[in-house]
């Protein structure tokens, strides 16, 4: 017969081995569960959001997410927002949540921004890029074709408009033998682009000193010479100075006074006295 001593003995023996097991199990799981909760890291923006593209009416923002640390994947939404001049104030833009933007007029005189949320299992994350520059308005038809160089004169459109240089004369000064005289302009548009196939016309002021040639076209070089014979009221006084010479450049076809036409009153300088 076992006695009641013995009997506690195991019994307690038993009851300590099965608490220091429940002990090891629950450590373990506890410790599973705790590197389970550790897998997971929430999403932190280490560099800011950009902003790609020209901050003006029409044009289209292109948002860069910037860098993100976190357990992947990481997600991302955008939110565009207008704030004042000094990127201050900002407002949300309704429905603007792509990660491109095409610039408003309302946008105009204004500046942007974009928040970027990084998102995934353990939660998220926001930032905000750097204001754009101050948004300007849409830029009006130029009339100009694109790239550099020469310009054939059929490409242009109003509201480009020819610009007549000061041109030279040969012989330079003219004189009472000069007998006949060469004038030279160059013709340009689009910010000193020359312009080929231009129609120049020049007569002298007053009239009847040299004749007046018929119209001349302009090269690649937007260059064209005429060549004028002098006339019997040249001078037209006694102490001329100056030959005075109204100059036109216009594209065939359009009106005389309207169109891409330019005009321009040039002077050469005269000595009487060689």
């Amino acid at each position: 017969m076992t006695s009641p001593t013995r009997l506690f003995g195991r019994r307690w023996t038993t009851a300590l081995v099965l608490a220091l097991a429940a002990t090891a199990i629950g450590a373990v799981f506890g410790t599973l569960r705790t590197g389970n909760a550790a897998i997971a890291v929430k999403p932190t923006n280490q560099t800011a959001p950009t902003i790609a593209g020209t901050p003006q009416e029409g044009a289209t923002l292109t948002a860069g997410n910037g860098t993100w640390s976190g357990t992947t994947p990481i997600t991302f939404t955008y939110q565009w927002d207008r704030c004042d001049t000094s990127g201050k104030n900002c407002n949300a833009i309704t429905g603007q949540t792509q990660n491109t933007y095409t610039v408003q007029h309302a946008d105009v005189g204004n500046t942007l921004i974009v928040i970027v949320t990084g998102m995934n299992s353990d939660g998220n994350d926001s930032e905000g890029s750097n204001a754009t520059a101050v948004v300007t308005a849409a830029a009006g038809p130029t009339g100009c074709p694109s790239g550099t160089g020469a310009i054939q004169i059929a490409d242009l459109t109003s509201p480009a408009h020819l610009l007549i240089g000061g041109g030279s004369v040969t012989p330079s000064p003219v004189t009472r033998t000069s007998g006949t005289i060469q004038v030279h302009f160059t013709v340009t548009a689009c910010g000193g682009r020359p312009v080929q196939g231009a129609l120049v016309y020049v007569t002298a002021v007053p009239f009847s000193q040299f004749s007046i040639p018929p119209e001349a076209t302009t090269g690649a070089d937007g260059s064209a010479v005429l060549s004028m014979n002098e006339l019997r009221n040249f001078p037209a006084s006694s102490k001329q100075q100056l030959l005075v010479m109204f100059v036109r450049a216009r594209k065939s076809g359009e009106d005389l006074l309207g169109g891409i036409s330019a005009r321009r009153l040039v002077s050469f300088r005269v000595n009487l006295k060689a």
